[in-house]
């Protein structure tokens, strides 16, 4: 017999923000929390592992802190990058082909660093936030942009590339 445990599914918020800011953060972290759990004790192999010509999954996670860091400091910010935040980043996002950036021989601590030092610069631009700021739109000379866009739009973002780590995982563990 199977026992089925009863959980509540329920947005929450994060503590130290507006409300409304807050449970959109929580969005963005349960996602972040859900891919950590899983790639917890993976090996090397299966961060460098190149299969059918799709990016290696440590490509995938370095791309997914290049471009939260990216959306924060130029669409929320519209300032330069720290520069502790742009060391963290000496390869461009993507290669001469347009593929992504080839990343190798990095370890899952090196990855989680940077996804979770990223995350903590992002999430700190967030705790003074109003929701006048929240939904003032950056005007930039492609497009104009808001802060709520942009978390929602790295939700998605993330999501999209978890779902590619997972099946990626998936496929190396029946290898």
């Amino acid at each position: 017999m199977i026992s089925l445990e009863r959980r509540a599914l329920l947005v929450s918020r994060l503590p130290e923000y507006e409300e409304e800011i807050g449970r959109w953060l929580w969005c963005l972290e349960d996602v972040r929390r859900t891919l950590l759990t899983e790639l917890t004790g993976i090996s090397q192999r299966m961060l460098d592992t190149k299969m059918d010509e799709r990016q290696t999954i440590g490509s995938l996670l370095y791309h997914i802190a290049l471009v939260e860091a990216d959306w924060l400091y130029e669409e929320v910010l519209v300032t330069e990058w720290d520069s502790e935040i742009r060391s963290l980043f000496p390869l461009e996002c993507r290669s001469e082909d347009g593929a992504l950036t080839h990343i190798e021989g990095e370890s899952l601590e090196e990855h989680v660093y940077r996804l979770n030092k990223v995350r903590e610069v992002f999430l700190s631009h967030f705790r003074s936030m109003g929701l006048t700021d929240w939904r003032k739109p950056r005007v930039l000379e492609q497009y104009d942009v808001t802060p709520e866009w942009v978390v929602y739009h790295l939700i998605e973002h993330e999501s999209h590339h978890r779902g590619q780590i997972f099946q990626l995982l998936s496929n190396l563990r029946n290898d």
